[in-house]
């Protein structure tokens, strides 16, 4: 059985519920999944996991959620050499650069990115939650 982080920031709430679709996927697919808030999340964790799903929304000029989710992003980079993970969140405007750019840093980072990354402009709907689920059941 492997071992599937879920870590995540969420402002209103769609970034959550993304999470939660991603956990029902991997548990679905035989995983044990652990959930976590970006505060509660370090660079010393991620050795304890086969798999970690990110999320975050997009900010600003379309960036990673400043205060809180790119510090610890940021600490745990270096980590990520070899390990599966999985990228998702939503955004209110743009067209998705953040996660483009969130993908290159994590390829440049050595990380294996095993499906593709989900976007939600705005509130997940029923195919984005879908997505997620798959998400979830490719890390498992």
């Amino acid at each position: 059985m492997s071992k599937i982080a879920i870590v995540f920031w969420s402002g209103t709430g769609n970034t959550f519920s993304m999470a939660q679709a991603v956990e029902n996927g991997a548990k679905a697919a035989g995983a044990e999944v652990s959930v976590f808030d970006a505060s509660e999340f370090s660079a010393d964790m991620v050795a304890q996991f086969d798999a970690i799903a990110f999320g975050c929304p997009a900010m600003g000029a379309e960036v990673l959620e400043e205060t809180v989710f790119e510090p610890m992003f940021s600490s745990l980079e270096s980590a990520l050499s070899g390990k599966k993970i999985a990228l998702f969140g939503s955004y209110g405007w743009g067209d998705g650069q953040w996660m483009r750019d969130w993908e290159d840093r994590c390829r440049a980072a050595g990380a294996n990115i095993v499906t593709d990354s989900v976007m939600a402009n705005g509130t997940p709907g029923e195919a984005v939650l879908d997505d997620c689920m798959n998400l979830g059941r490719a890390l498992a």
